[in-house]
């Protein structure tokens, strides 16, 4: 049976995401990023944001030297990370609206998540909600998605996942529409007595270019860079510290004890 949904990875499918990124190597990305942080934290403080967390693993490598917490837009995500990783605060929210409350020493958020803000205008109310929750000091760390210049229309793409009880195939071959990826993978799952399932998985995400990445960033009071040397995907990193409050509804510097 074939569906034709947007991310049902993140929802119908999300028992198979685990799967599919198994080879993902969350313990080395997450000791880059802590030497990141290291570099250009100013705040004095451990509390660490995780936006678009996932299923949590890089949490699991990160939870013992911060006080973390972790948001989703996935409520099934959520689910799983909740088992996945113990001792982290989890939240389902919106990137584009994010209103917790209170202030963090550092957020992260990877694995190209930024890329489904899709537009402009919702990368920069990403951007102001990263900035009103960072304390003054604090650091983001952004991993991006393609942009317009390195994305390729039409390059055909498959990853395999080959377990005992289940075999995965996720084929796709990139599309655009203006200045947005777009993006159907098609799974073919076969699973021990269940037979072979076909799903069709939409995923739309901005293309967005470093230029005008940065002067958002640099707009809602992060000092922005860009680092060509990021995480596993080679897609770059950015590195935004709060210098200065223009965002006029920024949080109290709220403190709380760890998570033991």
């Amino acid at each position: 049976m074939e569906l034709m949904k947007e991310r049902i990875l993140y929802s119908e499918l999300v028992r198979y995401y685990d799967l599919i990124y198994s080879q993902k190597d969350y313990g080395a990305e997450a000791a880059r990023i802590k030497e990141l942080i290291a570099r250009y934290k100013k705040s004095p403080g451990n509390e660490l944001l995780d936006v678009a967390c996932g299923t949590g693993h890089h949490l699991k490598h990160l939870k013992d030297d911060f006080s973390c917490t972790g948001v989703d837009i996935s409520d099934e995500m959520l689910m799983i990370a909740r088992g996945n990783v113990g001792e982290v605060d989890f939240q389902q929210s919106d990137m584009t609206s994010l209103e917790l409350g209170r202030q963090f020493d550092a957020i992260t958020c990877l694995f190209s998540s930024i890329g489904y803000a899709r537009t402009l205008s919702n990368l920069r109310k990403t951007m102001e909600g990263f900035a009103r929750h960072l304390k003054s000091g604090g650091v983001v760390l952004i991993e991006p998605w393609l942009t317009r210049e390195v994305y390729r229309v039409g390059s055909p793409y498959m990853e395999t996942y080959d377990g005992e009880e289940v075999k995965i195939a996720r084929l796709s071959v990139s599309r655009s529409d203006g200045d947005v990826s777009v993006i159907d993978f098609h799974y073919l799952i076969a699973e021990k007595d269940k037979g072979v399932k076909h799903f069709v998985d939409r995923h739309e995400l901005g293309l967005f270019g470093v230029d005008e990445t940065l002067e958002i960033m640099e707009d809602v009071g992060l000092q922005a860079q860009y680092l060509t040397e990021g995480l596993a995907s080679r897609r770059g990193l950015y590195i935004g510290i709060k210098n200065k409050e223009i965002i006029t509804n920024s949080y109290p510097q709220l403190t709380r004890n760890p998570v033991n």
